[in-house]
Formats: structure tokens, sequence, C-alpha cells
């Protein structure tokens, strides 16, 4: 029997409107749709009036979650993979998903479908130079968080990361520490979002801004000139 596809699916970061045609036709067309949250990924599928069998796929997935995938595909179902914001993959477990089936499945066709990502999102309004950038998703909880920040500040590129509301203050406290004082910075919250915000600046500026502690940040340091 031939081998199933895996296709990997970009979904919108908050408006529900940001999400492609393609990637609605190939949610209506896969057997199966993993998840990182089945219940974050049903209210995008209700949206778009998609009903399909939806199984969560994680970074606390075992080893058993990934034979049963794979078993999916030996019985060649077309199975999609999303998260439950933007490109799978992009810190996120789905690489190391992508990983361990392709190396046990050598002629698996895998499909992207591209679409959202925050990073892009936010540097294409940053206005700093983006032909070049360094991308260090989230800073360590604790060990290494300071070395986490010593290279933003040696980076001789624009450097972008995620933070989230429970360490943004930290975070731009770090960055006082090792930044120039009129190195500037973008702070992207909840892109795509109601609330969406844009805090641009000198890091010092930036400090003086009432940055609310609340959704999920996208922090641009722009490049040495």
């Amino acid at each position: 029997m031939q081998i199933g596809s895996l296709s990997i699916i970009s979904t919108p970061i908050g408006n529900l409107a940001d999400i492609t045609f393609r990637a609605i036709e190939v949610l209506k067309s896969v057997d199966i749709i993993l998840c990182e949250d089945t219940r974050v990924t049903q209210k995008l599928l209700n949206h778009y009036e998609i009903k399909k069998i939806t199984i969560s796929y994680h970074r606390h997935s075992d080893e058993k979650k990934v034979v049963e995938i794979r078993e999916f595909l030996e019985l060649g179902k077309h199975v999609a993979l999303v998260t439950d914001a933007g490109t799978p993959g992009i810190c996120d477990p789905g690489n190391l998903l992508i990983h361990k089936l392709v190396e046990s499945m050598d002629t698996l066709l895998i499909i992207p479908i591209p679409g959202v990502s925050a990073v892009v999102t936010a540097l294409s309004i940053s206005g700093f130079q983006a032909d070049k950038f360094l991308f260090l998703g989230f800073p360590p909880h604790k060990k290494g968080r300071q070395t986490f920040f010593q290279i933003v500040a040696d980076s001789s590129y624009t450097v972008v990361f995620y933070e989230s509301s429970h360490r943004i203050t930290k975070a731009i406290a770090q960055l006082v520490n090792v930044l120039d004082s009129s190195q500037e910075v973008c702070i992207c919250r909840e892109l795509t979002k109601k609330f969406e915000s844009i805090y641009r600046g000198t890091i010092n500026q930036i400090t003086t801004m009432n940055i609310l502690e609340k959704g999920e940040y996208v922090v641009i340091i722009k490049n040495k000139k």
C-alpha cells in the first residue's frame, strides 16, 4: 500500500482571517489533523465549518504517539500538522516529529502549506534590516538566560526572540544591562489580535513605556551599524 502524506499547515497567529485559501482546502481534504491543542484548533475548524478527526501532538507527546502517527501514514492517510498559532516547527516540536518520520519513512511525502509566522510578521513592520537576522526562540527561564542576552548584545545582525507575559519585564531589564542605551528595539504584543500593540524606541525609551504584561511578545533588536 502506498504511504500517505504529511501536510505542514500554517494557521493564524490571532486573526482567523489570516489563513490561506490553500490551507483551508487542505484542512478540508485531509483524513486526520494533528494539533498542539485540539481545543484551540477546533475553534479554527468550527469557524470554517471543517469537520475532521483531530489528535493531539505536542511537546509532551511520547514515542507511542509518533508510532501511532506513523501507522496512520502507513495506512495511506493524508495527515495534517498544525500548531495553536503560526508555522509548525518554529519553536514547536513539529520539527522533531518530521525528523523521526523521515528517519523511518524515507519515501514519505511532506508538503509545506505556508502562511503566517510571528517572526516574519514582526520583522515586516519593524523597519529594521531583515535580509539577515538571528532568531533565537524563547530565552531560557533560568539557567543560561544571562548567556542568551549576551548573545543578543554581541550579534551584528538584527535579533528576534519570543517572550511570555510573565517574563517580558525581566527581559527588558536584562536588555538594558547588555545593550547600548541608544540601541533601537521594537516590541510587538498580540500581533493581529484586537489589542495589538507595537512599542518602538531606544532600549532606554522602551523602559519608560507602559508595556502591558499580558499576551504574547516578539522582541526585535536592531542590528549594529
